[in-house]
């Protein structure tokens, strides 16, 4: 279990670290944008990437 764990972090970090890799002015934007974000926005962004990461792992599954 610790093992599929530590994996799941490792994919994790390397696709966080795609874009700010390939585009470090658009991860920028990016980020600008997030910040101007009012909670309730975040928050529903938040909900809608973990939706996405469960019909993912569901169908991957």
């Amino acid at each position: 279990m610790w093992n599929e764990l530590l994996i799941a972090l490792a994919l994790m970090l390397v696709i966080e670290g795609v874009l700010p890799f390939l585009s470090p002015d658009g991860f920028r934007r990016t980020l600008v944008s997030m910040i101007q974000l009012d909670d309730r926005g975040l928050r529903l962004a938040g909900l809608v990437s973990m939706l996405i990461g469960l019909t993912l792992l569901y169908w991957v599954h």
